[in-house]
């Protein structure tokens, strides 16, 4: 199957819900999803600052929001 977008045709808020619908998708089976090796000392890290108490936690629906926001 071979889908075009007109990419740059479409406003910020049309890629940033094309890109979540995408996202979702391929998500959805999280046993096709492999993470690369960096992902996980990441992911190390950023735990290692929220229980020094340097990194703070945001629900999920108010990070997009606030994303959005920014990059709008």
């Amino acid at each position: 199957m071979s889908i075009t977008l007109e990419i740059e045709k479409m406003t910020r808020d049309e890629k940033l819900q094309a890109m979540e619908a995408l996202w979702n998708d391929i998500s959805g089976n999280g046993s096709d999803v492999v993470s690369p090796a960096w992902h996980e000392a990441a992911l190390k890290e950023t735990e290692a600052r929220y229980l020094a108490g340097q990194e703070g936690v945001s629900n999920w629906d108010d990070a997009k929001k606030e994303l959005r926001k920014r990059f709008q």
